[in-house]
């Protein structure tokens, strides 16, 4: 059972658009907060990411969401 400060910390860490990557395959990990939430909180997670994507889509200059800008980025890369 998490505490509701450690709950919105996790929910936090999981709506940021930082991802580790993984050392050998350069891929972005999965972040391990969202295994320490439960159903309710990962679903408040994805709304929360959600409109964190439609806001920074507004503030970019090209309309873009920073994953929107990583996906590019990684297909002008060549990376699958």
């Amino acid at each position: 059972m998490t505490t509701p400060a450690e709950r919105e910390l996790l929910i936090e860490q999981v709506v940021s658009a930082h991802r580790a990557t993984d050392p050998r395959t350069l891929a972005p990990l999965a972040s391990p907060a969202f295994a320490d939430l439960d159903e309710a909180a990962r679903a408040e997670a994805f709304e929360a990411a959600s409109m964190s994507r439609v806001l920074e889509a507004a503030l970019d200059p090209a309309g873009l969401s920073t994953t929107a800008h990583a996906v590019l980025r990684a297909i002008r890369a060549g990376k699958p």
